[in-house]
């Protein structure tokens, strides 16, 4: 059985298609046309060996045709190519013409060209001429043209080349189709599109023709030096500018523009005497001496960009790479056009995304703050927020919201809206905020929970007190509040110590019929860092929850001395420790929030 990738889509109706316009249907009837015999001599002629006693062959040594003879391959776009057959000598070419001077060719000139007339000169003339007429079949002549056999070879040959095309579109379309990004399927298209159409650099241009974006350029084996460098020419003189600006060819007339924006080649920059001179001296300084540019059009979508391939030498690809890499474009202008769309949906989901939370981070005396946050590729519900309340007090939340999509994101922004609300009526009393939030989610989304954790951080001297001046005893700790419903402890971070927040089990919001926790009280010392962070950190490790926790202090307590007041470079250790890979992982779905407050000595 054969194991193909669920990714891979195989359309019959579109390969049976191909095989047409490629001619392989013609090339069998071609086959079959001239496999078959068309007289009593050529019947005669087309017999096995084994089955002509007038040969000198008996019975008893007769094999099966079937073992010796060539098979025709399977026509399936994904065969592996063929290697050349027995058979390469051009079916065209006949026999060379027998010397005037013999005298074998005053008998019968249609006998000239056959090398068998020389040995029948010496024997019988009945005999001889049976035995010539019989063996002339075998041999090409000028009269009778090419032999079925040397035509099936050839029509061999040209099925193999078009078998070997199928199946090297077959496989390039599949590392297209591969790809999950737009930027890898641009790399990608530029990749294959180089190695059919036989250049060695390449640009592709992405400007969709709706002006939704995004626009961008991808070059190979072009740096942004480089490409700077092509921008500097008058657009008009472009080809791939040309195409996506729907303008013809300088010099081309209104019939023959539309046709000249569906390729464009440039075979021979330097020589070309019409080429604008900034692009004859920018072709020089980059080193290539002839472009092809195409377009990429997809289906509704229109016109989404162009591509342009460079020659180091003057060239011009031939008809057959031309047909090649029109089918490869027109499969993967369909791929790009749906990652166009994926890319702008997962753009507005993060805009909308960016939108609902913090834009900077407040400034509160004595506490610096510093945050790192990401989002997996469908987008997902965890959130943040750091809220300065009256007296110089501050509020700290962290949570996650179920789901992922535009729908949780919507979600997070209602649920972070109502905290702050609740957060600055009722702050001083986390347990209370996470109670009012239950219950507007239990009235509000019923079908929906989340995890949160608010932390009330007092303002230096107490409560409603003034904040103790550095002249007397220095800063004292200040008592931070919290409480949690289904949420990471948090970690405090200091010169002597590194460890986790002791707060109670608890559940998530709206999975109970009436939530409530008691808050734990904690002193941070001037000095230490408190780390806030949801459980897609842990996540994104792909170990056990247990393991994720150790591996997370010890990432925390491994931050050198020397960075240790400062909260950005703290968020930056912990991330790369947990996180090699980056905060931008295409293949992890989870979100991640760390949060810091340090508190000034």
């Amino acid at each position: 059985m054969l194991d193909i990738t669920l990714l891979v889509r195989v359309h019959v109706e579109a390969l049976i298609a191909e095989q047409h316009d490629m001619g392989v249907c013609d090339a069998i009837e071609d086959i079959e046309r001239t496999a078959r015999p068309h007289n009593i001599t050529q019947q005669k002629a087309a017999l096995p060996v084994t089955s002509r006693p007038e040969l000198g062959f008996s019975r008893s040594l007769r094999r099966s045709s079937a073992m010796s003879a060539p098979h025709v391959p399977k026509v399936a776009g994904i065969e592996p190519a063929l290697p050349a057959p027995a058979h390469t000598a051009d079916p065209r070419m006949t026999a060379p013409p027998a010397d005037p001077s013999d005298p074998a060719d005053s008998t019968d000139s249609t006998d000239s060209t056959d090398p068998a007339s020389d040995a029948s000169a010496d024997g019988p003339s009945g005999t001889a001429g049976t035995a010539q007429d019989d063996a002339r079949p075998e041999t090409p002549g000028a009269a009778d043209g090419p032999s079925p056999v040397d035509r099936i070879a050839a029509v061999q040959d040209r099925l193999a080349g078009w078998i070997s095309d199928l199946s090297t579109l077959h496989d390039l379309t599949e590392r297209l189709v591969r790809t999950r990004t737009l930027d890898d399927a641009l790399r990608e298209l530029l990749r294959a599109g180089a190695f059919l159409v036989g250049a060695r650099r390449g640009l592709v241009v992405l400007a969709p023709q709706d002006g939704l974006g995004p626009k961008t350029s991808v070059g190979l084996g072009l740096g942004h030096a480089e490409i700077g460098h092509l921008e500097t020419v008058p657009r008009r003189a472009l080809s791939y500018a040309r195409i996506l600006d729907g303008l013809p060819e300088p010099g081309a007339g209104d019939d023959a523009g539309a046709e000249a924006r569906t390729e464009i080649a440039e075979p021979d920059i330097p020589g070309e005497k019409d080429l604008d001179p900034r692009l004859r001296e920018v072709a020089a300084r980059l080193g290539y001496a002839a472009s092809y540019a195409v377009p990429l059009t997809a289906g509704p979508v229109g016109r989404i960009g162009a591509a342009v391939w460079l020659y180091d030498e003057p060239a011009e690809p031939g008809d057959r790479r031309r047909h090649l890499v029109g089918l490869y474009r027109a499969h993967a202008a369909e791929h790009l056009a749906r990652l166009l769309e994926l890319h702008r949906s997962r753009q507005a989901a993060r805009t909308l995304r960016d939108e609902l939370l913090p834009r900077r981070l407040p400034r509160i005396p004595g506490v610096r703050l510093a945050v790192r946050h990401a989002t997996g590729p469908c987008g997902g519900g965890d959130w943040y927020d750091a809220l300065p309340l009256p007296d110089g007090a501050l509020g700290l939340a962290v949570g996650s919201v179920t789901g992922s999509g535009p729908s949780a994101v919507a979600a997070m922004g209602r649920l972070r809206a109502s905290l702050r609300a609740y957060a600055v009526m009722e702050g001083e009393d986390p347990v209370a905020v996470l109670s009012d939030l239950e219950l507007l989610m239990r009235l509000t989304e019923p079908a929906r929970s989340a995890t949160a954790l608010f932390a009330f951080t007092e303002p230096p001297g107490g409560p409603g007190g003034p904040p103790v001046p550095a002249a007397i005893g220095g800063p004292a700790p200040r008592k931070m509040v919290l409480a949690g419903a289904g949420h990471c402890p948090p970690l405090v971070l200091g010169d002597l110590r590194a460890e986790f927040v002791e707060t109670s089990l608890s559940a998530p919001l709206g999975m109970l019929a009436c939530w409530e926790a008691p808050s734990v009280e904690i002193e941070p010392a001037p000095g230490e860092t408190v780390l806030l962070y949801s459980d897609g950190l842990l996540h994104r490790t792909g170990e056990p929850m247990d393991r994720a926790f150790a591996r997370l202090h010890s990432a925390a307590a491994g931050v050198p001395r020397a960075s240790r007041h400062d909260p950005e470079a703290v968020v930056d250790h912990v991330v790369r420790a947990m996180l090699p890979q980056g905060l931008d992982d295409p293949s992890s779905e989870e979100d991640v929030v760390l949060l810091a407050a340090y508190f000034e000595e």
